[in-house]
């Protein structure tokens, strides 16, 4: 692995950094968040259209750039360090890879395009609150999480031709605001029970979408309803869902780690600058040992997850092996304890909501909340690599 980034990479970094310290700003974040879509349209169409992030990672054949998911990865980095809410994660990172992996050439043509140039958004909808095992991230995701032929999930049934589904979704990232829907959905009973996608285009009948309060409010969620809405079936019936989600779970888990670290790397920088001019007994509080000792602690973690994710990013990006939802776990972990750091040291105005540095704290737990825990990424993980079998480690 040469772990240099190309000239490339770096004027994506570059780039991106410059517009979103202009565009987003805590005052631009805050406004974006009140918003009936939870993100400023006007900066989301300038990071579509000038610079094509939704597309960064499609082919070129479907109006991508042709990029792999290290430099997607990069860019969230960036849109990270500024918490930037935009539904770039719910488009570009979970439902377009699940339409290029499974869809057929038809909705391919018809839909990537669209998506890659960011006039259509996606969301990514999941029974109940089984975001992370449906992505393979906490555990097998070949059981029942989609319903299982049992009350609740979402069901799937063919009627008159045509597919309906019926059912509920808890946690949908920008379902509220998503021009499609791809949604999970139990079908065939027990005799032949699988899960399917389906796509469901927004207004159609039978829908309810209802904004939810979440902690972390640059990540919208929304609460999906189905009442027998007609859908059209993702690909074939015979595709390898399961595999499906669990690719695009690793290649998301990355990219998120990634991002989480670009958001850890700014509490500490915002944290260090803090100290640098907070004065106490006549002194910055940046010189007493112990919070050198503190914030030294906090690099020290900030560095190695930034290792880790990029690695799961290039990894990923490769064809490697899926090392996604280890370095997510690192990331979380580094994030939390930066942000939490973060609010120690700036004292009292650390815990006021008029402060940013509680924004980043909202950022890792709402994570874990959706993608975690950290000790369950871990133990999957573990569990996969079969480190601990028989109560013996294996070396």
């Amino acid at each position: 692995m040469d772990a240099r980034l190309t000239a490339e990479q770096e004027e994506i970094r570059r780039t991106l950094r410059e517009l979103l310290v202009k565009r987003c700003g805590p005052e631009e974040l805050r406004a974006a968040e009140r918003t009936p879509a939870g993100y400023d349209p006007a900066l989301w169409e300038t990071l579509a259209r000038q610079l094509g992030l939704p597309g960064l990672a499609l082919p070129e054949v479907y109006g991508g750039v042709g990029c792999s998911v290290t430099e997607l990865a990069l860019a969230c980095e960036e849109s990270g360090r500024v918490l930037a809410p935009s539904p770039l994660l719910s488009t570009a990172v979970l439902a377009a890879p699940l339409i290029l992996d499974l869809g057929t050439e038809a909705q391919r043509a018809a839909l990537l395009p669209p998506l890659a140039s960011g006039a259509l958004t996606a969301a990514l909808a999941v029974p109940g609150t089984g975001l992370a095992t449906a992505l393979g991230l906490v555990g097998d995701n070949r059981g029942d999480w989609a319903g299982g032929g049992r009350a609740g999930g979402v069901q799937a049934r063919r009627a008159e031709g045509a597919w309906r589904l019926y059912g509920q979704a808890a946690q949908v990232l920008d379902g509220h605001s998503a021009g499609l829907l791809v949604v999970a959905a139990h079908t065939g009973g027990f005799a032949r029970s699988r899960t399917l996608l389906f796509l469901v285009r927004a207004g159609a009948d039978g829908i309810v979408r209802v904004r939810q309060t979440s902690l972390d409010a640059t990540r919208p969620q929304a609460r999906i309803e189905l009442r027998n809405v007609e859908a059209e079936l993702l690909g074939e019936e015979q595709a390898d869902v399961p595999a499906a989600l669990a690719g695009v779970g690793d290649a998301a888990a990355a990219v998120l780690a990634v991002e989480a670290v670009g958001a850890a790397d700014r509490a500490l920088e915002r944290t260090v600058e803090h100290v640098r001019r907070r004065e106490q007994f006549g002194r910055p509080i940046g010189s007493f040992q112990a919070v050198k000792h503190r914030l030294a602690d906090v690099y020290v973690g900030v560095r190695s997850a930034r290792s880790a994710a990029y690695y799961a990013a290039w990894a990923t990006g490769t064809g490697g092996e899926r090392v996604g939802g280890l370095a997510l776990a690192q990331a979380l972990e580094s994030l939390r304890v930066a942000a939490s750091e973060g609010i120690q040291l700036h004292g009292g105005i650390g815990f006021t909501w008029e402060h940013d540095a509680h924004l980043a704290f909202k950022r890792a737990s709402g994570d874990e909340l959706l993608f975690g825990p950290v000790h369950r990424l871990r133990a999957h993980a573990a569990d996969v690599a079969r480190l601990f079998d028989g109560g013996e480690v294996r070396v």
